[in-house]
């Protein structure tokens, strides 16, 4: 156990703490920037067995319209039915299917749904610890990425610019900064 670790062993059940997480995006706009996004209305649970990996499982629930890249007529562009058609598919959802781990680096497969497609996504996360919070609370950190092509969940919008390219990427970098409670 570290000096800066609440627990030798985070093996356990938690639930994420949306309040002090993070769950985004980057896309790259117009080829020259990028935008970034995140999702103000999720929730997650796991469970985590660090002697038998394969026996932790996490599940994601992901409201679609919750969606904020700091641009309301964009968000609304978003949540329409040019993306992810809120209104009709208001929720997505992440079920794990396997997770190993090899040290503080933990690999979590598992089933995402957008709209009405689902597909198989590995997110490759690393430990960053546990902590005691003030209230008594025992939290684990997590950071993952993974880059998935957007035209696999059908969000194929896009508009093409005149000097060549797309508006809209299609590859888009999901972001995880995760603090999860355990519970008691």
């Amino acid at each position: 156990m570290t000096d800066n670790a609440a627990l030798s062993d985070i093996t356990g059940d938690y639930t994420v703490d949306p309040a002090h997480s993070r769950l985004g995006f980057v896309a790259r706009h117009a080829v020259v920037t990028k935008v970034r996004g995140q999702f103000g209305d999720w929730s997650a649970t796991a469970h985590i067995d660090t002697a038998t990996p394969a026996n932790s499982s996490v599940t994601v629930t992901i409201a679609a319209g919750s969606v904020s890249t700091g641009n309301a007529d964009r968000d609304g562009h978003l949540s329409s039915p040019d993306f992810f058609d809120a209104a009709t598919y208001p929720e997505w959802k992440f079920v794990s299917t396997d997770v190993s781990r090899d040290g503080t680096d933990w690999a979590v497969t598992g089933d995402l749904t957008i709209k009405d497609v689902t597909k198989p996504v590995t997110i490759n996360f690393e430990e960053n610890g546990s902590a005691k919070d003030p209230f008594g609370n025992i939290r684990v950190g997590f950071e993952g990425d993974v880059t998935v092509n957007r035209k696999d969940w059908g969000l194929t919008w896009n508009a093409a610019l005149e000097t060549g390219g797309v508006l809209v990427s299609e590859k888009i970098k999901l972001e995880f900064d995760i603090s999860a409670i355990k519970n008691a």
